[in-house]
């Protein structure tokens, strides 16, 4: 391999060593913001904590029946995600499928969270700080994903 071929491969690692960091921090802040839910659907009494008005209400939103698949809560289905994709963008990092994984449970994720943004606005009128922003979160983490994916694709080509 020529010297500027083994500067690119250098350079490309480089790259997907920051992606799947950047990936695998949102996806930590993504557990903690679905921890933080989880308390809040488990808690007993009316919170403060991201109650603004009628349109912002976290424990309307997050004691709904909505709030549960099958009796799970989805905060919970939240953290575990996110858990799985801080695990594929580190442990398993190095992997040359684990980019297009990642982007498939990225984009899981991301539709279930679009599907419980709907809910919030359509159907319960009120809207989760928490749950937003576990929305950008992992909208932030499916856009990596897919420049990781494309770019793990364009080296091999």
């Amino acid at each position: 391999m020529s010297e500027s071929g083994q500067v690119a491969q250098t350079a490309a690692k480089q790259t997907q060593h920051q992606l799947m960091t950047a990936i695998a921090l949102i996806a930590i802040a993504g557990m903690a913001v679905s921890c933080v839910s989880l308390y809040e659907h488990f808690a007993t009494s009316t919170t403060s904590f991201c109650n603004f008005n009628q349109s912002f209400n976290c424990d309307l939103v997050n004691r709904s029946p909505y709030s549960a698949v099958l009796g799970i809560p989805v905060a919970l289905i939240g953290a575990v995600g996110y858990s799985l994709i801080a695990i594929l963008a580190t442990v398993y990092r190095f992997q040359c499928q684990t980019p297009m994984i990642l982007f498939i449970v990225c984009s899981v994720g991301l539709s279930f969270a679009l599907y419980l943004a709907y809910i919030e606005k359509f159907v319960l009128g009120a809207w989760c700080v928490l749950c937003l922003t576990s929305l950008t979160l992992i909208f932030v983490d499916a856009g990596l994903s897919a420049i990781a994916t494309m770019k793990i694709r364009n080296s091999r080509v």
